[in-house]
């Protein structure tokens, strides 16, 4: 009855108390979420393979280069032209292709078109393991006109 002729109410110093605890511990989950999503778009942009996302179009070229460049340290490569760049995903499947009998999955195979070359890399080990000549068809585009059978002549009785 004291702390009510003074006007204060010893409920409501609790309460304002626990709103400021809520709000702390509510501010620090928010914080930590904010900070945990930074974090994920960090890592994403960074290094996509710790996610399994597959990397963007100019970290990919980008490796593309540099295979390029270790290659041309190796063999003499044509410079007229941009190759094209395939990896050995599953070297089982082509092992019966004379080309391949030596692949393993991760090599790199380097094929120019104008030059009719493949090249056949391993990275892990730095080396040309084949070289082989392409034998691209480029036949032209044959041109196809219908042809339509002609009347045929009607009697007249």
């Amino acid at each position: 009855m004291e702390n009510s002729i003074n006007g204060t109410n010893p409920g409501r110093k609790t309460s304002a108390r626990k709103a400021g605890v809520n709000i702390f511990i509510v501010f620090t989950y928010l914080l930590a979420l904010a900070i945990g999503i930074a974090g994920g778009i960090l890592v994403a942009q960074l290094k996509p393979e710790w996610l399994g996302l597959s990397q963007g179009a100019a970290a990919a070229q980008a490796q593309i280069n540099d295979t390029i460049a270790k290659v041309g340290k190796l063999i003499t490569l044509p410079t007229d032209e941009k190759p094209t760049v395939a990896t050995v995903t599953d070297a089982s499947k082509v092992k019966d292709q004379q080309f391949f009998q030596n692949a393993q999955n991760a090599d790199v195979v380097l094929i120019y078109t104008k030059a009719q070359k493949a090249i056949l890399y391993s990275p892990t080990e730095n080396k040309i393991i084949e070289v082989g000549a392409v034998n691209i068809n480029n036949q032209a585009t044959q041109t196809i006109t219908p042809t339509y059978p002609s009347p045929s002549p009607t009697t007249k009785e």
